[in-house]
């Protein structure tokens, strides 16, 4: 009888277990065990385990990931809260290379949203998945208590990305403040005093913004440093721009080179020139903004490859403290010149 034949009250077909995929690659349920739970302590030809990929590719069978967190007491689980706000081409690369990282280490990267939840309501709402690490970007801030509560529930690893540590986790500091500092710094040498920072209307994004204003508040010989509120809309760019001539501003460092670009053309299509009006920078070093004309100038962000994240994650799973945590500098910032300042 052929599929599309069969009565829609047949039952299902049975489930493949490993002994069936034991059966058809002629080899014992330990090895197929062995194979599919890529076990590096049993040394298994090549052939071998091509024969019993194989086989299970046939069945359509897969491990149980239940049933094998069961036999090793642990989840292979990196919990990443999804982002609640737009992160940027820069971030959003970076976390696409964490993610296929960790998979090759054999994690399973499970995006969590977190939306509407905070602190310890979000750290207890994680734990429910049994999480064996967790990747927390910094939007939610996470006290000792929440850490506490993800270590009871089995997370061998907490790492928080952001400015401030958190007692029990691995910090990944993230310096914004350097960001908005070398910005500034680089109007300052192109002799502009009086400069806007575009700090953005979209919640979520505080956690960058902030930081990188109060870095460009930070530079001497900035005589003004004023923040100023920007969607990422034309018609938010347009009407900042219309204003431009009466805030007495000679240079904006804009949120990220996306920011950037749209006010760059809001203001020139009020008939300001860049740069001997309004010189410009952004930040993330994008390949558009080298496009455009004049060419943006940008900070250029520095982070290390999803690669070396992810080890340093597989690191402190393996070989986890409830002690001794660790702080790594996740980035670092160099101002880029170019046409428009």
């Amino acid at each position: 009888m052929s599929e599309s034949s069969k009565s829609p009250n047949s039952p299902p077909p049975p489930v493949p277990t490993s002994a069936d995929v034991a059966r058809l690659a002629g080899v014992s349920r330990a090895t197929v065990s062995y194979v599919l739970n890529n076990a590096e302590a049993v040394r298994i030809s090549e052939p071998t385990r091509r024969k019993v990929r194989e086989a299970a590719e046939e069945l359509g069978y897969v491990p149980h990931a239940a049933a094998r967190s069961l036999r090793a007491g642990r989840t292979r689980i990196v919990l990443l809260p999804t982002p609640n706000a737009p992160i940027g081409p820069l971030y959003s690369a970076f976390l696409n290379e964490l993610q296929w990282a960790l998979r090759r280490l054999d994690y399973t990267v499970v995006q969590y949203g977190s939306l509407g939840l905070g602190g310890d309501e979000a750290a207890r709402a994680w734990a429910e998945l049994r999480p064996v690490a967790v990747i927390s970007l910094g939007e939610i801030a996470l006290t000792a208590h929440g850490v506490a509560t993800l270590k009871r529930a089995g997370a061998r690893a907490v790492i928080t990305m952001g400015p401030d540590r958190v007692p029990g986790a691995h910090a990944l500091v993230m310096n914004q403040e350097d960001v908005g500092a070398r910005a500034a710094a680089h109007l300052v040498e192109r002799g502009r005093r009086r400069i806007g920072v575009i700090v953005p209307d979209e919640a979520g994004l505080e956690l960058f913004s902030g930081p990188r204003l109060a870095g460009a508040c930070s530079v001497a010989g900035a005589e003004v440093v004023e923040a100023l509120p920007m969607a990422y809309t034309e018609e938010s760019a347009g009407a900042l721009a219309a204003r431009w001539r009466g805030l007495g501003l000679d240079a904006v460092f804009a949120y990220n080179d996306e920011y950037a670009m749209l006010l760059m053309r809001a203001l020139q299509d009020e008939g300001l020139r860049v740069p001997e009006d309004v010189a410009v920078i952004g930040a993330d070093d994008l390949l558009l903004g080298r496009l455009l004309r004049p060419r943006l100038s940008t900070v250029r962000i520095e982070m290390p490859t999803g690669g070396h994240l992810a080890s340093l994650v597989d690191r402190a799973v393996r070989e986890p403290s409830s002690e001794v945590t660790e702080r790594h500098d996740l980035m670092a910032a160099v101002a880029v010149g170019r046409e428009s300042t």
